[in-house]
């Protein structure tokens, strides 16, 4: 399947917005180890957590939670700790090839029963679930961030609890710190000890109502959208963001701020979801540089931001790219030269543009290599590029499912 999008002249729309998967997954597998019969309410409506949502429902003996990263990390914990279960769990082609094997190790020598199905270090995983000691346990900082917080969050159900010092440099600190938040929420006794160690006490969770506010990282999106709109007077409008957000992607209005994009609270009351306003302030800078450790994510909306807008930039921080849906920072370089940009990269950790331009071959489409993220961060270009074709776009049903309806509704023509 192919789009070839066509941008609106004025950009003026309100974006009713997913809710946050982040928390969303976060607090499935919580309330799933509480026993709670209250369902979290205003869950995402994504590829990521359905499939959560319908492993905990169904409880079927073999679990493919598709191309759900989250959801491997996530489930491979908490079916660990399900004493008395055994289930096999697998995913796509892609998922098959992504590493895993620091996580087993890790519950191994917390005394998990796991075995490879197929290949060592990869998914499909054969999981016993028992009773397991926890204590103390060593991993890198420098894995990713679902690694540990999905260590994390089975704590509270292991018998001495959990003591988990990280080695090395700590990155997508943010992501952890949500987790830690998400289970305070629901009555655990988590946080961090040191600088370098989080302690988590034997304490249970509590089942409680729990309301999940909207996504910041859907909404970096509509950010990109009014940096490349050209209206003075362009205006867009998003729904059920929270001031003081410990989601890490919602520091996306600091960034967006050095790109020429106003950000207006109607309410900034700590924890109470409201709408947010953005507009063109005029000013922007002439080049970027920024490490993006604490929010990867958010490193293909910015390439693709700040290259349309002539913003030379240097992103570091960007390790985990390389094992995302993607090897995102390669497939950043391919697209965007179908663009007309020449970007490099640096250390498998970082991405530069330094103004060099190529001639354009967008005839092509971009490629969205099986990535929610190349799409939602690619469609804006809409804004600059004429005849922008999207290759596969359906991949966007992962985390923002209602994109397209979305962008639609905004005022883009969206030819199939």
């Amino acid at each position: 399947m192919q789009y070839k999008i066509t941008a609106p002249t004025v950009l003026k729309h309100t974006a009713h917005l997913p809710a946050s998967k982040s928390i969303s997954n976060r607090a499935l597998i919580i309330h799933a180890l509480s026993g709670s019969t209250i369902v979290p309410d205003n869950l995402s409506d994504c590829d990521d957590t359905e499939v959560i949502v319908n492993a905990l429902n169904d409880n079927p003996y073999e679990i493919n939670i598709k191309a759900a990263g989250t959801a491997m990390r996530f489930m491979t914990a908490l079916l660990a700790v399900r004493e008395g279960e055994e289930h096999v769990l697998t995913g796509t082609e892609r998922m098959r090839h992504r590493p895993i094997g620091t996580l087993v190790e890790a519950l191994r020598s917390l005394g998990a029963e796991i075995d490879y199905v197929g290949e060592e270090g990869f998914p499909p995983l054969r999981i016993r679930g028992r009773a397991l000691d926890g204590g103390l346990l060593d991993t890198a900082g420098n894995i990713s961030s679902q690694y540990i917080s999905a260590l994390l969050m089975i704590g509270p159900m292991l018998g001495k609890g959990l003591t988990l010092h990280l080695t090395g440099d700590i990155i997508s600190r943010p992501y952890i710190d949500l987790t830690l938040w998400t289970m305070r929420e629901f009555g655990a006794d988590a946080d961090w000890s040191d600088y370098d160690t989080i302690r988590v006490e034997p304490k249970g969770y509590q089942g409680r109502e729990y309301y999940i506010e909207n996504d910041w990282s859907a909404a970096s999106y509509w950010y990109e959208m009014l940096a490349l709109s050209k209206g003075e007077d362009d205006e867009v409008v998003l729904t059920g963001l929270m001031d003081g957000s410990k989601q890490g992607d919602s520091q996306v209005r600091y960034l967006f701020s050095l790109l020429g994009v106003k950000t207006t609270f109607a309410d900034t009351q700590s924890g109470v979801p409201t709408t947010i306003t953005l507009k063109h302030s005029g000013r922007c800078v002439p080049r970027l540089e920024y490490d993006f450790v604490n929010c990867p994510d958010l490193a293909q909306t910015f390439a693709v931001c700040c290259a349309l807008l002539g913003v030379k930039f240097h992103f570091r921080g960007l390790s985990t790219l390389k094992i995302k849906e993607t090897d995102r920072i390669e497939a950043l370089k391919k697209e965007m030269n179908k663009l007309g940009y020449v970007l490099r990269d640096l250390n498998n950790s970082e991405l530069i543009w330094d103004g060099e331009r190529c001639n354009a071959h967008i005839e092509e489409g971009i490629d969205t290599y099986e990535d929610h993220r190349m799409a939602l961060a690619f469609a804006p270009a809409s804004l600059r590029v004429e005849s922008l074709r999207i290759n596969h776009p359906e991949v966007v049903t992962k985390s923002y499912p209602q994109y397209w309806e979305d962008l639609s509704r905004c005022g883009f023509h969206i030819e199939k």
